[in-house]
């Protein structure tokens, strides 16, 4: 069984639609492997993949490489994967599941200057987003991570990271809003948080006025 490392957080038919989103990704992952799977979701609102088959090895590779796998126990020096739960002026709190979290402290993220909070708006760290990070004394955030999330903020091309929609429901919002034409695409960036990718002529801030009314999400815009 692999715990995935992304959270289904919202409830009702919500829920439902984003489990039934979720069976699609996993079966697109492994439609060419000899395996059965079964999708869970735990208590914790961490979805499970439970995998029989001769391809399971090769199967749960997949789903790690796609989701990031959270596990109970971490050793110092490599790489796992949480939720941002929470921050304060200290720093990130990480959800890792199995009722454990991560902190990073506010000199470990490796972002630049500014408190947590501006950090957090500044990169459009919306809450319940995957991160990777390496634990230690302290916890720090991964490299491969920060460069990442670098890389959102360089480049012609603006974003409004969104959380609580899927990534069908972020396009259908875009179009509905009159907008399709000043986005590029939508990247997936969790579950239920996507990346909405702005033409380069696009001004973020006022893509996120215009959408918003028809999001109910938190919209932060990252301006390049």
């Amino acid at each position: 069984m692999v715990v995935l490392g992304t959270k289904v957080y919202v409830a009702g038919d919500a829920r439902d639609r984003t489990l039934d989103g979720l069976r699609s990704m996993v079966g697109n992952e492994l439609g060419d492997l000899d395996v059965a799977y079964d999708i869970g979701l735990r208590d914790d609102d961490f979805p499970t993949v439970t995998l029989d088959g001769p391809d399971e090895t090769v199967a749960k590779n997949l789903l790690r490489e796609e989701f990031g796998e959270l596990v109970a126990d971490h050793e110092d020096g490599e790489t796992y994967v949480g939720t941002l739960d929470s921050w304060d002026e200290d720093g990130f709190v990480l959800d890792v599941g199995f009722g454990q979290t991560v902190r990073i402290p506010a000199d470990e993220l490796g972002l630049g200057q500014g408190t947590p909070s501006q950090i957090r708006k500044r990169f459009g760290l919306v809450q319940h987003l995957p991160l990777r990070f390496v634990p230690g004394d302290p916890a720090s955030l991964a490299e491969v991570e920060q460069d990442r999330l670098y890389e959102w903020s360089r480049g012609n091309n603006g974003r409004i990271n969104a959380n609580s929609v899927t990534r069908s429901e972020a396009r259908a919002t875009v179009n509905r809003a009159g907008h399709a034409q000043d986005i590029v695409t939508v990247e997936r960036i969790g579950l239920l948080e996507q990346s909405i990718i702005c033409n380069p002529d696009t001004d973020p801030p006022g893509l996120l006025a215009d959408i918003g009314q028809y999001m109910p999400s938190e919209l932060l815009a990252i301006v390049p």
